[in-house]
């Protein structure tokens, strides 16, 4: 292990309490994909963030997501690596690269599809976050940012709310930090979430980090309800993604691809689900 990083977590621990972590998974794969968070689960505990997939797939081998319906959402993909193609029923579609940022809002309902492309393996995640009642049976909303687009403060991609400086272009829930951190070996950076922003996780997809317990490769860690900072020492190069969020004061109320505030509105946006469905068979598009 780097020394330098050695001295750094004990000097951590040596300026009081750091912010206990109080789960960590390595969550469920199934071929290509690793299910990290899923409503029923670690969503109760880390909502609004109610959904972490962590991809990695060839493209010659790896899985079509066929046409499928969301409402009540919002869905965040992350690229790291390779190229995702993807198509909605707002009428918009196209490709995202290494580096790039999908936001759609399902609001009241979308469907969608997408499926790695090109010929490079493909890496990322997708999020999905829980909707206030304000939006979740709403209008749909989508925002693809370039690699260029996406700005960061110091080690830290803002994609969406803000961070010291930068303030990501996407227009999300207030309340919500998702950040695309990458540290180099041995270097030591520290998190001071928003006033209210109690909820914290991070899930790594490349690399260790002490935070301050050693958390790595393919891991997700959920730290303890507070307000308290938290810094994080890379043993080696690290990346991850971080959460922090206001933590959403609503009951999730589950369908097989929607989650809501309550049963009234879930009843909505499946009836527009299913109309919308009804739509793409008229059309020849699903079978």
């Amino acid at each position: 292990m780097n020394a330098a990083v050695e001295l750094d977590h004990r000097d951590v621990e040596a300026s009081g309490a750091p912010r206990a972590i109080v789960l960590r998974t390595h969550g469920t794969t199934h071929g290509a994909i690793t299910r990290l968070v899923s409503p029923s689960d670690i969503g109760e505990l880390i909502k609004p963030f109610v959904f972490l997939d962590l991809f990695a797939a060839d493209p010659a081998n790896a899985p079509r997501f066929g046409w499928h319906p969301h409402s009540g959402i919002a869905t965040c993909t992350v690229i790291f690596q390779g190229e995702v193609a993807y198509e909605e029923t707002t009428g918009v579609k196209g490709t995202l690269g290494a580096g790039e940022v999908e936001w759609m809002r399902a609001g009241g309902g979308v469907w969608h599809t997408g499926s790695p492309s090109g010929t490079q393996p493909t890496k990322g995640f997708q999020l999905w976050v829980a909707l206030p009642p304000d939006l979740e049976n709403g209008s749909s909303e989508s925002r693809y940012l370039s690699a260029d687009e996406v700005d960061r403060d110091g080690p830290a991609r803002v994609v969406l709310g803000s961070h010291g400086t930068v303030r990501s272009p996407i227009l999300a829930p207030a309340g919500i930090n998702y950040l695309d951190v990458r540290l180099s070996a041995g270097e030591q950076w520290t998190y001071q979430p928003p006033a209210g922003h109690s909820v914290a996780w991070i899930a790594v997809h490349d690399g260790r980090v002490y935070a301050p317990e050693l958390v790595s490769t393919g891991e997700l860690v959920v730290f303890e309800d507070s307000h308290r900072a938290i810094t994080f020492n890379a043993v080696e190069s690290a990346g991850f993604v971080l959460g922090s969020a206001v933590k959403h004061p609503h009951e999730l109320v589950l369908g097989h691809y929607s989650v809501h505030t309550q049963a009234s509105a879930l009843r909505a946006g499946e009836a527009e689900i299913q109309r919308i469905g009804r739509e793409l068979m008229s059309a020849g598009i699903l079978r």
